[in-house]
């Protein structure tokens, strides 16, 4: 489970699961030590976390006080009652967003002064697949071919005073026409440009750890699929 909170990139880990080795620099069991601010620095791994230890976890990582945490691996003692936890603590929304593809560039948008990706929230009994094509059509107004599902993203908001859990499934597509390309200024979009892959590592400087994440996932897919490809030719 990909979560974000306060923007920090957490990772629930499902059972059998380990961060790789080089990926943490710290590791400690949340039965063993009390869970401090003071060692949520840079890239730690927790394991042995109960429902108890992920509240006192997400009370530090949310707090308005600047962390020096970087990234977090949780390693919880029951997968399953942790999801079911995080459902009964905040407010579920279903999203859905596309990385859009035109040859070797990807569609951002600018909004809200940070570079993103479309997406929106998914209608009552919409599929994910069809929420994600709709809301890209709607926000850039292109024509695309939904090509697969990518990777599913959780992030923390408040609105209202109430906490919000968005629930965002990701989607590759390929562009099929950009002839009409129009941002959709009622959604805040100020600007749709297309970037090549170093243009989206300069524009996500200003962007949000989710949206790199979905692109980190992208890239190691393509790169993944096209060995795959030069293997079986």
């Amino acid at each position: 489970m990909n979560l974000f909170i306060n923007d920090i990139p957490i990772r629930i880990n499902k059972p059998g699961e380990k961060p790789e080795k080089g990926s943490y620099n710290y590791h400690f069991s949340a039965k063993q030590e009390p869970i401090t601010k003071a060692k949520l620095i840079n890239h730690i791994w927790i394991s042995d976390v109960s429902l108890d230890h992920l509240d006192e976890i997400i009370d530090l990582v949310d707090s308005p006080v600047p962390l020096h945490l970087l990234s977090l691996v949780i390693s919880p003692e029951n997968y399953e009652s942790v999801k079911f936890y995080l459902t009964k603590k905040y407010k579920i929304i279903k999203a859905a967003g596309g990385v859009v593809r035109k040859k070797d560039k990807i569609l951002m948008i600018y909004r809200l002064k940070k570079w993103d990706l479309p997406k929106g929230k998914r209608e009552k009994k919409e599929k994910s697949s069809a929420a994600a094509v709709r809301e890209v059509v709607e926000e850039c107004n292109i024509d695309v071919k939904l090509v697969k599902k990518l990777c599913t993203t959780w992030h923390t908001y408040t609105m209202n005073k109430k906490k919000m859990l968005k629930k965002t499934r990701w989607y590759i597509m390929d562009l099929t026409d950009d002839s009409k390309m129009e941002p959709r200024k009622a959604e805040d979009i100020e600007e749709l440009r297309w970037m090549n892959q170093k243009e989206v590592y300069h524009a996500l400087e200003n962007s949000y750890r989710s949206i790199r994440f979905v692109f980190e996932e992208f890239y190691r897919q393509t790169i993944n699929w096209k060995k795959s490809k030069v293997c079986t030719e």
